[in-house]
């Protein structure tokens, strides 16, 4: 019984990661020309690929100084529905790694990329290949919608400047 118990419970789960309407929203964001990516900025894997940026459609993040505490507290109910299962807020890892400095390490471009367009990233950015070989899950798709991405982003922000 506790067999089933549990297969029921890892299925609901695996349900509930992927499950979303899949709305767009607005933001602050330029979508990437997909004609004219940085050609060979930080290092492509590819031709024209930035790895600063990732691959996606976001080429140009607008930020304030401070994180946006709307934002942030929209980002906070995404990461308690879909991230805080796999990720903690620290630097410690779960499954994949914490998100502790993240912003300092990556561009809001490449965070709203990795998040919105997670299999492309994942099979072309080497970065996205090196936290796959740390944490050895592929992170699943998660089906955000741009102002969930750029929600989750302003939570990241906030957190890394409450630290």
């Amino acid at each position: 019984m506790r067999r089933y118990l549990l297969v029921a419970a890892l299925l609901g789960l695996t349900w509930a990661c992927s499950n979303n309407s899949g709305e767009k929203g607005a933001g602050t964001t330029t979508p990437a020309d997909g004609n004219s990516p940085a050609a060979g900025a930080g290092g492509s894997a590819a031709a024209g690929y930035d790895s600063l940026k990732g691959a996606g459609k976001f080429a140009h993040i607008d930020l304030s100084a401070k994180a946006d505490d709307k934002l942030a507290a929209g980002g906070k109910a995404v990461y308690e529905l879909k991230c805080s299962a796999c990720h903690k807020l620290n630097s410690e890892k779960l499954v994949g790694p914490g998100w502790l400095g993240v912003t300092e390490r990556r561009k809001p471009e490449w965070i709203m990329n990795f998040v919105t367009n997670t299999d492309e990233m994942i099979d072309k950015d080497p970065h996205a290949q090196a936290l796959l070989q740390e944490c050895l899950v592929r992170m699943p798709n998660q089906h955000l919608s741009d102002e969930d991405a750029r929600n989750v982003l302003e939570f990241m922000r906030k957190n890394d400047q409450s630290k």
